[in-house]
């Protein structure tokens, strides 16, 4: 299309302009003087050693190209500073320069280990052809993902209209109303290849040919989409408070789709977040639904039982490709590994079986290793591509291993009982020998098998288990984000607090209080939060998920340490919060009111592979309603559930991390308060049995009599008269504000907590 006269009379401006600079990027126009110093300043700090994965080089191995994304702190964005392409950030200054030289926006999201966003910079984005034809007639714009989730999920949403389908890379043509007209996920370079049709440069020819050309249709597309996804995000169909009828909707739904042999839902591709096993932990107590409590038993089994767990270093993988949760995509995100630990910790609460607790402790003890920052917080995810002997990057080679690789890291004894515990599942059902481990035969029964001891099996497995770790950790590792994201920190808080008290190990919770101290340190700026943390470098404002997920950590911290100045913490992140993410109608914002505007702000109403902030959210505020005794904060919880009646009555598996919160709210809550003589430790055995029962709906609050138990008693009523009888840690078990006689003895406690209030309890049915 060509330019406007006021476009092409500003661009022979700039490039006359004694105030530019050439960029050095193919038909992209020249940079500011002041811009193209930050680049070279930049490049600089990064030393002559400096050797990012470039395909275009100069004699002396240095980047042929730099764009402006070197400033960027993402480490996504950062990938992509050495592209041809003329990347800019999100921003107003991108989009004021699509108006004025009249131009589409290409934005191209997605995150750094993200496989095929890989494959389609490598084939697309390090093309020079295709990058001049996008910095001749299109201004470029990448993001990623999981600094800006509201933009990812409106225009995922806009693409997924078009086409029926998401994912990433997510590519999006729009308007410089930041209104979309086309997009797709990922496109071969050019027509043909990769079995595709149409291919990326082919696209991009066709756009830029029919934009503002008269009698295009493009931007009155742009308007019509964007009205279209302006009634899709309208707030759903509010109703009354939901309950039992929902929870008990929402399994049987899952019943309904349930794999009786593998576990999760029927389907080849299975995310682990896809079946909410926690859900159906407490619809088992709740209902007594043994069918219930199968479901869940028999998917974490055989989650951990397969390839999608790392048998060796522990961990989950994104999701399994195979309906036996055999082969994975090789990611592994801190999110789903935070999640997990939470499932495997109430697995073995509700079940009382230590193998899953076990994969709890090898779950955190993962993340303690390698995803752990040196100040306490923790990295986002590490990606499923690493380099193989050649050097080219392979999906999944630094976790996939041949026979030979293990007899020769375990010597020929000790390799005989490994190959008969662990199988090698092919990858991709491709001909090579390499597989992925998974556990194929009980270690008992290859003992037995082997005519070895179980102690002698069992002390054989773990030595070898260590020694394949020390031999993988010789291949290069795949890439780590090392980007501290709020949100998944919030998470991991709570799985290493819950941690402490289930597992009886305090250390567990100084891990998550020293992540907390981090974010609250670096992520917390003037009381409002951001989203992400790189290099110390604080990322974009913080979104709803990222002060709903912090707040539920501090409370489980909160419960796990009893240091008053936690809650102290989760309420003024709640001011915060309600000010600036609350629909005084009733739920919850996913963007702040003073946050960048976009054609649509969405109120969440969906729980996909991490949970809705607006599930958390609610959950907080019922938490928090027993804590203190408030009644605002229950109030501003059945709004939020309200708000979602509608939607929970006819879909009630779109929110079910929501449904927990539900299941909170229908129940009658136990409020546990113990009150030692001198120290907290002094509860330690009351806790022992509480954390031998399932009693997920219930808060906890332990305070020393010697402490400052009048002022705790301020922040929670239920303290107050509360003490420390004959000078023995008492336990005072609580509903409503009614509690049972207080005593002394742990046995008596243990019975107490066994007792069930029926009265807000729903049938169930089996």
């Amino acid at each position: 299309m060509p330019a406007s006269p006021a476009a092409a009379l500003l661009l022979a401006l700039l490039l006359s302009d004694p105030q530019v600079e050439p960029s050095g990027l193919p038909g992209a126009p020249a940079l500011p003087v002041a811009t193209a110093a930050k680049i070279r300043e930049a490049l600089r700090e990064k030393g002559p050693s400096y050797r990012p994965e470039a395909r275009h080089r100069n004699p002396d191995g240095s980047p042929r190209y730099t764009n402006r994304l070197i400033l960027e702190p993402s480490p996504y964005l950062r990938q992509h500073a050495h592209n041809p392409v003329d990347w800019r950030p999100w921003g107003a200054e991108a989009f004021e320069q699509a108006r004025l030289l009249n131009r589409p926006v290409l934005v191209s999201i997605g995150y750094s280990t993200c496989h095929w966003c890989h494959v389609m910079e490598e084939e697309s984005f390090e093309d020079e052809e295709i990058a001049r034809t996008l910095n001749e007639h299109f201004i470029a714009i990448k993001v990623d993902r999981e600094e800006r989730p509201d933009i990812d999920s409106l225009y995922m949403s806009a693409v997924s209209s078009l086409s029926g389908r998401g994912g990433w890379p997510l590519n999006v043509w729009m308007t410089p109303a930041k209104e979309p007209f086309y997009g797709g996920t990922y496109f071969p370079p050019r027509d043909g290849e990769r079995g595709g049709a149409t291919g990326f440069f082919t696209i991009l020819r066709k756009i830029h040919e029919a934009y503002g050309r008269p009698g295009s249709t493009l931007e009155d597309s742009a308007r019509k989409l964007t009205e279209s996804l302006r009634a899709a995000f309208a707030a759903p169909r509010a109703g009354d408070l939901p309950g039992e009828k929902a929870i008990r909707g929402a399994v049987e739904s899952y019943k309904r789709s349930f794999d009786p042999e593998f576990g999760g839902l029927l389907g080849a591709t299975k995310f682990p977040s896809s079946l909410p096993v926690r859900l159906l932990l407490r619809y088992q107590r709740r209902a007594g639904n043994a069918e219930a409590l199968k479901m869940a038993t028999l998917t974490l089994e055989r989650m951990a039982s397969g390839g999608i767990y790392d048998q060796i270093g522990g961990g989950f993988h994104r999701y399994a490709t195979d309906r036996r949760w055999r082969v994975p995509h090789f990611e592994k995100m801190l999110y789903d590994n935070a999640l997990l630990a939470l499932a495997y910790l109430e697995g073995s609460q509700a079940t009382g079986r230590e193998d899953f607790a076990s994969i709890a402790r090898e779950t955190l003890a993962y993340l303690r290793r390698d995803m752990r920052s040196p100040e306490g917080a923790f990295y986002a995810a590490t990606d499923a591509d690493s380099p193989g002997p050649s050097g080219e990057s392979e999906e999944g080679r630094y976790f996939t291993w041949t026979a030979q690789e293990i007899r020769s890291a375990l010597g020929a004894d000790r390799s005989r009982l490994a190959l008969q515990v662990l199988g090698l599942t092919p990858v991709g059902g491709s001909a090579s020998d390499r597989g992925v481990l998974y556990l194929a035969h009980p270690l008992e029964q290859a003992a037995k098998s082997l005519s070895i001891s179980p102690a002698a099996a069992r002390a054989s497995y773990e030595s070898s288990r260590h020694d394949l770790y020390q031999a993988r950790l010789k291949r290069r590792a795949p890439h780590r984000d090392d980007k501290i994201v709020t949100a998944w920190n919030g998470l991991a808080i709570s799985a290493f607090a819950r941690a402490a008290l289930v597992l009886d190990d305090a250390s567990y919770a100084r891990d998550a209080g020293r992540a907390a101290d981090f974010l609250l340190e670096h992520a917390l700026e003037e009381g409002r939060l951001r989203r992400s943390v790189t290099e110390s470098q604080a990322g974009p404002a913080g979104f709803l998920s990222d002060y709903a997920f912090l707040t539920a950590g501090l409370l489980d911290l909160y419960e796990s340490t009893w240091e008053p100045r936690r809650l102290r913490q989760v309420l003024e992140l709640d001011a915060v919060f309600e000010k600036h993410f609350e629909d005084p109608a009733g739920g919850f914002f996913l963007t702040a009111d003073d946050a960048e505007s976009l054609p649509i702000r969405e109120k969440p109403s969906e729980d996909g592979a991490e949970p809705s902030g607006a599930s958390v959210a609610v959950m907080n505020l019922l938490r928090l309603h027993e804590l203190t005794g408030q009644a605002r904060f229950l109030a501003r919880a059945e709004r939020a559930l309200k708000a979602v009646g509608g939607l929970l009555a006819e879909n009630p598996t779109a929110l079910s991390e929501m449904l927990l919160a539900v299941d909170f709210h229908d129940d009658t809550p136990k409020e546990i308060v113990i009150v030692t003589p001198k120290r907290a430790e002094e509860a330690a055995p009351f806790l022992a049995m509480l954390r031998k029962s399932y009693v997920p709906n219930r808060i906890l609050v332990v305070a020393a009599q010697g402490g400052d138990l009048a002022s705790q008693s301020q922040q929670v009523p239920l303290l107050k008269e509360k003490k420390a009888r004959g000078g023995k840690a008492t336990a005072y078990l609580c509903e409503d504000r009614v509690c049972l006689l207080p005593t002394t003895s742990p046995d008596e406690f243990a019975k107490q907590l066994q007792r069930r209030d029926k009265g807000k309890q729903g049938s169930g049915g089996t």
